[in-house]
């Protein structure tokens, strides 16, 4: 019998790429606060964090609760309406996703990012359907780089964690899949390999990916 694969897929810098319409939104975000961080640090404590982390650091003091809550929507609705008119899936990830789909292989995606983002993104991306399991930052107690979301995935897709491979492009991704005992691909839209954990191996898009590529790696 055919060992079933589960492959869950991170959203930001994987399925689209929306890190640079966030450095745009948090910017705004942050100019109206007299902050001017820089694409270094962006690139260091953004991509792949909770915005509970990225408010808490660039604030310097612990945003939680209400106030969290507060300040977030404010972020992520800017954040909506400038990429809204940009949504575009990274190259060759439809027809690679249909082909695992065709192939029986279980579909999810979990991301760090708040329900409402995931909600635009799959209104104008094609993925819905697919996907067995479906989480977003709201349904989780711990973000990444703890492996909840993807255990978690896991669970509702009815595989352990060493029948998942996950697609992820930043570092505290790459590590939540890793400590859910998970394959991890590296997406290299955001950082460079030297930048990510060590996976299973690299993309820079879909467009060369395969189910036979992913049956590969068991």
């Amino acid at each position: 019998m055919k060992k079933e694969i589960a492959v869950i897929f991170d959203m930001d810098g994987v399925i689209v790429h929306t890190n640079p319409y966030h450095s745009m939104a948090f910017r705004a975000f942050f100019s109206t606060r007299n902050l001017a961080p820089t694409d270094e640090e962006f690139a260091q404590h953004m991509f792949g964090k909770s915005n509970s982390y990225i408010l808490t650091h660039f604030l310097q003091r612990t945003i939680e609760g209400d106030e969290l809550r507060l300040l977030e929507d404010e972020k992520e609705s800017l954040f909506r309406k400038i990429y809204e008119p940009h949504i575009d899936p990274i190259k060759g990830i439809i027809s690679f996703i249909d082909d695992l789909y065709k192939n029986g292989v279980k579909l999810g995606v979990a991301t760090s990012a708040p329900l409402a983002n995931l909600e635009l993104i799959m209104s104008k991306v094609p993925l819905r359907q697919k996907m067995g399991s479906i989480l977003a930052s709201e349904n989780v107690k711990k973000h990444k780089p703890d492996p909840e979301v993807y255990l978690t995935s896991a669970k509702n897709l009815g595989v352990k964690p060493d029948q998942c491979v996950v697609f992820e492009d930043s570092f505290s991704g790459v590590s939540a899949g890793l400590n859910a005992g998970m394959k991890v691909v590296g997406v290299l839209t955001s950082h460079t390999e030297d930048e990510l954990p060590t996976c299973s191996f690299y993309i820079n898009d879909y467009s060369e990916l395969s189910f036979e590529k992913i049956a590969d790696l068991f």
